[in-house]
């Protein structure tokens, strides 16, 4: 049962890393890290940033 819960944790870890949803989490590391003093932004606002940016400047992806 241990192995197949961990092999299953190893799965979502991967999916989300290749969809992106681990992109706000990142962002607070990040931000933590170098900009300790800095806001951050909310998660609402991280994502609504995070796709106006990619429609200003679309490069190649799926959708």
């Amino acid at each position: 049962m241990r192995r197949l819960r961990k092999a299953w944790q190893s799965l979502s870890w991967f999916v989300k890393g290749v969809l992106g949803e681990d992109a706000y989490a990142k962002y607070c590391a990040h931000q933590a890290a170098v900009h300790p003093a800095g806001p951050f932004l909310s998660e609402r606002e991280f994502w609504r940033d995070k796709t106006d940016r990619q429609d200003a400047n679309p490069q190649g992806r799926c959708c």
